[in-house]
């Protein structure tokens, strides 16, 4: 499995827990890359899955140890690839 993340960015927030976590930006865009969606339920790793198909916007969300969560989102046009957190969405 495998799709275009087109151009990288990330949110201050995001950057920031990821660096109190001392987790990558590369780490988690090789998760999402290979169709580890994170923490996701049934149904929206279904809707990624179709959304590898019929070309529509993937989300991924991966937890850290105290509840916070990153978001990786992948446009639909695959133009460009987001890690933020939920609340900067």
């Amino acid at each position: 499995m495998s799709f275009d993340l087109g151009r990288i960015m990330t949110t201050p927030g995001a950057l920031e827990l990821l660096g109190v976590h001392k987790t990558t930006v590369a780490s988690l865009l090789s998760r999402h890359i290979q169709g580890d969606w994170g923490d996701l339920d049934d149904e929206d790793v279904q809707t990624n899955n179709d959304a590898l198909k019929l070309g529509n916007r993937i989300l991924s969300s991966y937890k850290f140890p105290l509840g916070e969560k990153v978001w990786v989102i992948t446009e639909s046009d695959r133009s460009a690839t987001t890690l933020l957190l939920p609340e900067e969405y």
